[in-house]
C-alpha cells in the first residue's frame, strides 16, 4: 500500500526524477509502510520506499549508513528483503566507485544511481551513462599537481586546451598519478576536462596571469627540508639547479647569499646519501645549501635555475624586505 510520500531533496525523489526522464515512466515513489514488520537488521540497513514499474511492485532500498556495504552483506540483505517481501528490491545510492559498479553488474544486483545509472535486469534494463565520481575535496594541491600545473604555465606558447598526457613522461609520473592531478586541477574549478575520441583535454578557464592568482590558495612552497653540504668533501654531486635566494639574484638586483643555495628532488638527494654525500651541522667555508624539493626542481626550460614560478612559491614567507622587493621584481619575469 502506497503511503507517505518521500520528501523532497531525499534519494528517492532523485530516482523519482530519473526514472520519469530516462524511462518516462510515471512512478511515483512513496514511503513503504511495512518497515516495521521487518527483522531488526534490515531496518537499521536501509531506508525503503516502494513504486511501480511496468505494473510490478518494487521496493527501494538506499542505506541508512551513507556508504556501501561489503557485496556479500549488500546482496544477503537485500535478498533477505526481497524474500519477505516477496517483491522486487533495488538498491538505490547517490554516488558508485567504478568497481562498486561493475560488481554489482557481474551479480546481477539490481540498482539505481540518479542521473548516472538504471539496472534492473529483471526488467532487461540496463541505462549506462555516465559515472560521477564522489566529489574530491582540495584544499593543497598534491606535489604532482602542483608540478603538473606549472610546467604548463611555463608553456612558452600558451593554449587554453591541452593534453595532460603530453607532460607525463616528462615529469616521470604514472598514469595514475596524472588521473589524480586532473582531479584535483578540476576540482579546484581552474579547469575542465573533456575527451575528444580517446585523448583527454584540459580546457583552462582563465589566462595565464588569472589562473596563477586563482590557484594561489592551493599552492604551497616546493621546499620539504633543507641540509648543509660540504662541497669540498661531497663527491658524485647532482646536477642542481639555483634556487632559493642564489635564483632570486640571478633574476633580480638581490645581493648573492653567503652561500651557495641549490635545489634536488627527492629521489636526487637519496642517491646523494646513497654516494655517502657529507653534510653539516651548520654553514663552513665551501659549504652549500640544498633545498630538497616535494618534485623536480628542473620544470623550466633553464637547466641552471629553478623555475620563476616554484621559486615564488618556495620565498613566499620570507619576511626580509629586500626579498619581498626582489620578488617583486621577480614576476616581471613570469612566462606571461
Amino acid at each position: 500500500m502506497l503511503e507517505k510520500p518521500a520528501g523532497n531533496g531525499t534519494l528517492a525523489k532523485a530516482v523519482q526524477a530519473y526514472l520519469q526522464e530516462t524511462l518516462g515512466a510515471d512512478a511515483r515513489i512513496r514511503q513503504w509502510g511495512g518497515a516495521r514488520n521487518l527483522p531488526y537488521f534490515l531496518q537499521d540497513a536501509f531506508d525503503l520506499h516502494e513504486f511501480l514499474l511496468r505494473d510490478k511492485e518494487i521496493l527501494l532500498a538506499s542505506g541508512r549508513k551513507g556508504r556501501l556495504p561489503a557485496l556479500r552483506t549488500l546482496r544477503t540483505q537485500l535478498d533477505k528483503l526481497a524474500h519477505i517481501t516477496e517483491r522486487p528490491v533495488v538498491f538505490a545510492t547517490g554516488t558508485l566507485a567504478s568497481y562498486e559498479r561493475k560488481r554489482l553488474v557481474e551479480h546481477k544486483v539490481p540498482f539505481v544511481v540518479p542521473g548516472n545509472q538504471l539496472y534492473l535486469p529483471d526488467l532487461g534494463i540496463d541505462f549506462r551513462e555516465y559515472f560521477r565520481q564522489p566529489q574530491l575535496a582540495v584544499t593543497t594541491f598534491t606535489p604532482a599537481t602542483q608540478a603538473l600545473f606549472i610546467a604548463a604555465l611555463l608553456r612558452g606558447e600558451w593554449r587554453d586546451s591541452w593534453q595532460p598526457v603530453e607532460l607525463l613522461v616528462e615529469l616521470g609520473y604514472t598514469t595514475m598519478t596524472l588521473t589524480r592531478a586532473v582531479r584535483e586541477l578540476t576540482a579546484a574549478g581552474l579547469m575542465t576536462a573533456h575527451q575528444e575520441g580517446r585523448t583527454r583535454q584540459l580546457h583552462v578557464k582563465y589566462p595565464p596571469d588569472q589562473v596563477w592568482v586563482q590557484a594561489a590558495p592551493f599552492l604551497r612552497t616546493p621546499v620539504k627540508r633543507t641540509v648543509w653540504v660540504d662541497g669540498q668533501r661531497s663527491a658524485k654531486q647532482p646536477r642542481a639547479p639555483l634556487a632559493g635566494q642564489s635564483a632570486l639574484a640571478f633574476y633580480s638586483m638581490l645581493a648573492e647569499p653567503a652561500y651557495p643555495i641549490c635545489a634536488v628532488s627527492a629521489a636526487q638527494w637519496k642517491a646523494a646519501q646513497n654516494a655517502g654525500i657529507h653534510t653539516l651541522p651548520e654553514p663552513q667555508p665551501g659549504a652549500s645549501q640544498w633545498e630538497v624539493w616535494s618534485y623536480t626542481p628542473s620544470l623550466g626550460q633553464d637547466s641552471q635555475l629553478v623555475d620563476p614560478l616554484s621559486l615564488t612559491l618556495s620565498l613566499k614567507d620570507e619576511s626580509d624586505d629586500r626579498v619581498r622587493q626582489a620578488l617583486g621584481a621577480l614576476r616581471g619575469r613570469f612566462p606571461w
